[in-house]
Order: C-alpha cells, then structure tokens, then sequence
C-alpha cells in the first residue's frame, strides 16, 4: 500500500537568512559622531582621524553591501557623507 506524504510547510517556509547589518558601516557612524564630540570639545586631531576613519570604514561598508547578504548601504553613504562635513568642521574648529 502507497503512503502520500503531505507537508504542512510551503516554500516559503524555508529558512533563509535575513541579511545581516555591515559591521562598517555601524562602526563609520559611530566614528562620525566620536569625530564630532571630539572636534567640539577641542581635540581636532582626534576628531580629524576619526572622520578620516568614518569615511574609509563608510567605503569598505558600502562595498559590502553590494552584497545581498548584507545590509547598511544607506547607513554607509550616510556616513561617508557625515564624514565629510565632521572634517570640514574639524579643520574649522582647528583654525578658531
């Protein structure tokens, strides 16, 4: 005698990963924000690198998240962009 076997799962039902944050872009916007506490609180260099650091780390986030696997495209050109401004507000504070 044939047995039928029915499964109560779909296809849908499979477990696919969700994709997963970009540590580097988590760590360029945080870099941005440490940049500008640091910028205003009168340490420019410090800020200074720290900038620098947002943008690099914002470029290496926003090529992995060309990958479908990972997310944080947004936040990478976000910080890329803060990046940006906390260097020219670096350089400013430096000179006042």
């Amino acid at each position: 005698m044939a047995t039928t076997f029915m499964s109560d799962r779909s296809d849908s039902d499979l477990a696919i990963p969700a994709p997963a944050r970009s540590v580097a872009s988590i760590v360029a916007i945080i870099a941005a924000g440490l940049s500008f506490y640091f910028s205003g609180g009168g340490r420019e260099f410090v800020g200074l690198f720290l900038a620098v650091l947002a943008i690099g780390a914002g470029m290496i986030g926003g090529l992995r998240a060309l990958s479908p696997s990972v997310r944080g495209g947004i936040l990478s050109i976000l910080a890329v962009v803060l990046g940006v401004v906390a260097i020219l507000f670096s350089i400013v504070a430096l000179i006042f």
